[in-house]
């Protein structure tokens, strides 16, 4: 007899349960049509959910998942996702996430070809193998690693970017945001990677991406905006209080 995962359902079970107890009316909201303002185009690492990692209820996100947040302008699973979003729930932002440590993304690091998944990751094996010396400058297979994500969340906002569905969006005044973003499954925090785009023009005044590869990217967190804000608010009473201007350029801190 095949096992039918009774656990699971019990746990479905025991979920809406809770839901329904916290709030009445969940179910009948979730029922209605959704309008998220977001797409998530996301890694399908089982540890990094867009709900979750966004603090958002079920309907305020549109998500598609693939192995290391690729995107491919012939995958017409993505083209697909991406039409509906852009051209009937009317997103306004798409946030391109990876995660540092990516399984699929260090694949796209080893010499071991053939497998259906290196097919997939060909864009980014042959831009990493084209800079394989900057990234063999660095002293640990981590560093290397986490670097590699952060320039492969670039790369995906570029190709994005590129495709006929938000070059139209642009062209007819629709507005659309597309952003790169990193988390980090050791901390839970989010990241912002950039490049944020607009329009055509934000995307054509881009540095190449091989540029990019050799500039150093400085990712920005929820804290460290947190921390900004709230130094420069200091600053800003501390310049109102003895009437001089405020000088200081912002201090380091944590991501």
């Amino acid at each position: 007899m095949s096992s039918t995962l009774e656990h699971l359902f019990d746990r479905n079970v025991a979920w809406v349960d809770g839901k329904t107890r916290a709030d009445p009316d969940f179910f009948r909201r979730m029922a209605e049509q959704q309008s998220p303002e977001y797409l998530w185009i996301g890694c399908s690492d089982s540890r990094v959910t867009a709900n979750d990692v966004l603090g958002l209820d079920p309907g305020a996100v549109f998500v598609h998942r693939n192995i290391a947040n690729i995107v491919h302008t012939s995958d017409l699973n993505i083209l697909s996702v991406l039409e509906f979003a852009i051209e009937h729930l009317k997103v306004r932002h798409v946030i391109v996430c990876g995660h540092y440590g990516c399984g699929g993304v260090h694949r796209a690091m080893i010499e071991e070809r053939g497998a259906m998944l290196d097919h997939w990751l060909q864009p980014l094996t042959m831009l990493y193998r084209k800079h394989h010396q900057h990234f063999h400058r660095m002293a640990r297979q981590d560093e290397r690693l986490d670097r590699l994500c952060e320039i492969n969340i670039e790369m995906q906002v570029r190709r994005l970017a590129a495709t006929p569905l938000v070059e139209n969006a642009w062209r007819r005044g629709q507005e659309l945001h597309l952003h790169g973003w990193i988390y980090g499954i050791h901390d839970g925090l989010l990241r912002d990677l950039g490049p944020h785009l607009s329009s055509v023009e934000e995307r054509d005044a881009l540095p190449s991406i091989d540029v990019r590869v050799l500039t150093e990217i400085e990712p920005v967190s929820g804290v460290r905006r947190h921390a900004f804000s709230a130094f420069e608010a200091l600053l800003a009473e501390a310049s109102c209080a003895c009437n001089c201007p405020s000088l200081p350029t912002r201090p380091e801190c944590p991501s």
